[in-house]
């Protein structure tokens, strides 16, 4: 689902030190788990354009911030899975204000690389591409510094933009030979999955430190010449 190309390269280089293990990015990462624990299970998976415009749905703004339908996103997909889970958690951690409710929202038909979802849900890194522009958190790679509540992204190939092939998801937990997260994973849909640690060519971790720094998402500038469709 992913298909508008972030570039990637700048976003590892700032993932070169090792993160906080305390503070609010912990709060954070602990509302990211009990949102995860209030999703649906299962619903099956798809990657259609369809099934996008189901998150409109499923997450609507409110005078009172966001209001949550998550069973109106089944069939889901990967990114739209993590994005109302970051969403959930971010209503309970400090309601948006309605301006800032309503530039959340997935809009009808949204473009990759257009507004906050469709940064979020863009190819290359995704959602630390837009975390960094905000400012509201912090982009790693270690294994040994990730934490239950960070978002995930994985690279099943070598390839970074329209060939390549991932999956976006909250991280649960790994040990020397596999991974443990939480998304819409094929072909079930929502719920957890184990995979080896072999299979991900490349990981890029997102722990969101900074929530309140997410009210900025009203003042992000539209997407410029360097955006492409892939």
């Amino acid at each position: 689902m992913m298909k508008a190309l972030l570039p990637l390269f700048p976003i590892l280089l700032l993932a070169c030190s090792a993160p906080s293990q305390t503070g609010p990015a912990h709060d954070f990462n602990a509302l990211t788990l009990t949102a995860i624990n209030e999703m649906p299970i299962g619903g099956g998976y798809s990657g259609s354009d369809a099934t996008k415009n189901k998150l409109t749905l499923a997450c609507t703004a409110t005078d009172g911030g966001l209001s949550f339908s998550p069973t109106a996103a089944r069939p889901s997909f990967c990114s739209g899975a993590t994005y109302l889970v970051f969403l959930k958690a971010l209503q309970e951690n400090h309601r948006p204000s309605p301006a800032l409710a309503k530039t959340l929202v997935v809009a009808p038909d949204q473009k990759d690389g257009h507004g906050i979802f469709g940064r979020w849900n863009a190819n290359g890194p995704g959602c630390a591409k837009l975390v960094a522009d905000l400012g509201c958190g912090v982009n790693f790679t270690s294994w040994e510094s990730a934490r239950p509540g960070d978002f995930l992204k994985i690279w099943w190939t070598n390839e970074i933009g329209g060939k390549e092939r991932g999956h976006h998801v909250v991280y649960l937990g790994h040990d020397q030979s596999t991974v443990r997260f939480w998304s819409s994973n094929q072909p079930g849909g929502f719920g957890e999955k184990s995979v080896p640690r072999a299979d991900c060519k490349r990981v890029l971790f997102t722990r969101i430190a900074s929530p309140q720094a997410i009210a900025k998402a009203t003042q992000l500038p539209p997407p410029t010449l360097g955006w492409k469709g892939c």
